[in-house]
């Protein structure tokens, strides 16, 4: 599905309804996907030595959000897919269990996290999961609760990446470690600490340029974590730390209701990130033959905006609501939530390349422009926007 931009939409913390650091006003580009337009909550850019979450919100065609509606009357499903789409879709049957711990880093406070939380899991009947019965923690970077100060747009960003973890292994504990900002010194510490808290898998929904990073790096080395990381929305090529050689990077589709024996059909997503590292190594494991270094993606799954999820979050500064959201900062928290059915420790992002007949390959469509060459299009086997495919079942994780 091809992506076309559009104008810029002038969205300020005067007007309530996204609050992007460190600037106190940005301007946001409306995009176009399908039919659905969506505004990255986070921006479109990150500066050197920065990350930005790749999280999509659903609009109508003045950049206002879609949805946000407090409440629902009884009975009525929020729009986009829920846990039961997205459990179908993939074929998860498991829960997971309490002895696996799902750490989610992001930038900045989210005052509401656990109040939120407890809004969608109770919609979609999922168990309970908070502060008082052990399964929900929030801390900061240093492990205590002095938290960073509220940004809407990486609230929102958070919210989407607690209940999609959620969506995918109910029965997982959840840690959120804020970052005091987003630069990558911050945010390197928030994953340091949620590998030294016991986290089994690490979800990061964010990303920014290569350049500069190698010092960053080290933060994502943790053997036995399965950390996540979001290839990107932007298109083809390729974002750190998806980059690294020690992560699951993440790529996105466009999942559809289809009259197949699956039920569902999926292509690639024209946003999702995708290419050839030009700094870091070719893990072992990964042998595909016009990237002598690391290729983006490993695997995937449902990232379209118009093919989105039903979050509840801040929808304002004011605010929680129901919202739509698409984005690859979809994709790495539900993959965190299959690694978490599966249960078991991990070798970086080397389990799916052994258990490629666990993955629904995915063999259409494209992100960009690299020659038609697999780096941006959907084929046969790996690819890059999709990497070894999304989940059949937990196995592959």
């Amino acid at each position: 599905m091809q992506l076309r931009k559009f104008g810029l939409v002038a969205l300020t913390m005067v007007l309530g309804l996204f609050s992007l650091s460190p600037a106190p006003a940005t301007t946001l580009q409306l995009e176009r996907f399908g039919n659905v337009y969506a505004l990255s909550v986070c921006g479109r850019f990150a500066n050197v030595g920065t990350a930005r979450c790749f999280g999509k919100v659903v609009t109508d065609a003045r950049g206002n959000i879609k949805d946000g509606k407090p409440n629902l009357a009884p009975n009525v499903t929020p729009s986009g897919y829920g846990p039961a789409d997205l459990r179908d879709a993939y074929n998860i049957t498991g829960s997971g269990s309490a002895s696996y711990t799902i750490a989610i880093v992001d930038a900045y406070g989210y005052d509401k996290a656990e109040a939120d939380l407890a809004v969608y899991r109770s919609q979609y009947g999922l168990p309970a999961c908070t502060t008082a019965n052990g399964c929900f923690r929030k801390v900061d970077q240093n492990g205590g609760t002095n938290y960073p100060r509220m940004d809407t747009g990486w609230a929102q960003e958070t919210a989407l990446d607690l209940d999609m973890a959620s969506a995918m292994c109910p029965n997982c504990h959840i840690l959120l470690v804020e970052a005091a900002s987003n630069s990558f010194s911050n945010i390197m510490a928030a994953v340091n600490r949620a590998a030294t808290m016991g986290a089994n898998a690490i979800s990061n929904s964010y990303g920014g340029g290569e350049s500069g990073t190698t010092s960053y790096e080290s933060a994502y080395n943790h053997p036995g974590i399965a950390i996540t990381v979001s290839s990107g929305d932007a298109g083809y090529g390729v974002e750190f730390p998806a980059a690294s050689p020690h992560v699951t990077a993440v790529g996105g589709t466009s999942l559809s209701r289809a009259s197949n024996s699956r039920g569902w059909a999926e292509t690639v997503w024209s946003g999702a990130g995708s290419g050839c590292s030009g700094v870091y190594a070719k893990p072992t494991w990964q042998t595909d033959g016009l990237c002598a270094r690391r290729t983006v993606a490993d695997v995937s799954a449902v990232a379209d905006p118009s093919t989105g999820v039903a979050v509840y979050g801040p929808a304002n500064r004011r605010n929680s609501g129901w919202m739509v959201f698409g984005g690859t900062s979809v994709s790495a928290p539900l993959i965190a939530g299959v690694y978490g059915v599966n249960g078991s420790a991990t070798t970086y992002g080397q389990a799916p390349y052994n258990h490629v007949s666990s993955l629904f390959d995915i063999t259409s469509g494209s992100n960009g422009s690299c020659g038609g060459t697999y780096l941006c299009t959907g084929a046969v086997g790996y690819d890059g926007p999709s990497g070894l495919g999304t989940p059949n079942g937990s196995t592959a994780f």
